[in-house]
């Protein structure tokens, strides 16, 4: 049996896109805590369920192993510069930068594609991280925007900025489709 190749295991891994976000909470005494993570994800609908995972070592996980609730920033691809900053070893991750109070005091990034403000539900251990369940109580997001993306070690961009599915849009993709599918049996 050979041994397992962590390096080629992350890499495998890094062809998984992903969005990316800062989390935030709030540490006793007001002071805002954050980092940039790309390991989110939705749970479950009912009830509204989402996590992340934050790496053993890091120096926030205290704050978050106790805090009672936590924010969840989508990044559009305008706030490389802030995931930069958040994924460093910063002494103030969040001088100048502006932010609102959401529900326990977690830091809310105005400009932020969505933001998932939840209150903790359950954190399990995973490896080398831990993961954070967390119950979504309140929510909003933007109805356009271009969205920060992670792959294979380095910021990608998706394109024309996104919006909402027009129905009449779509429907007449979906009849084009089964128009095509139908020329394509009656061939000749």
């Amino acid at each position: 049996m050979t041994s397992f190749d962590s390096r080629r295991f992350r890499d495998a891994l890094g062809w998984f896109a992903t969005g990316v976000t800062i989390i935030t909470a709030d540490r006793p005494g007001d002071e805002p805590v954050g980092f940039t993570a790309n390991s989110f994800s939705s749970v479950s609908l009912d009830p509204p369920l989402i996590l992340f995972n934050l790496d053993r070592t890091a120096q926030c996980l205290p704050v978050f192993e106790t805090a009672k609730y936590f924010a969840v920033n989508v990044l559009s691809e305008a706030q490389q510069e802030l995931s930069n900053r958040f994924a460093a070893s910063v002494e103030d991750r969040f001088r100048d930068v502006p932010f609102t109070r959401g529900e326990g005091g977690a830091p809310l990034l105005p400009d932020a594609l969505a933001i998932f403000e939840c209150a903790a539900h359950a954190v399990h251990d995973g490896g080398d991280h831990r993961i954070f369940l967390g119950r979504v109580l309140r929510f909003r997001a933007r109805d356009e925007g271009s969205p920060l993306l992670y792959c294979r070690g380095r910021y990608r961009k998706l394109g024309p900025p996104l919006g909402w599915v027009d129905d009449a849009v779509l429907e007449a993709e979906l009849e084009d489709a089964a128009l095509h599918e139908l020329d394509s049996q009656i061939s000749l």
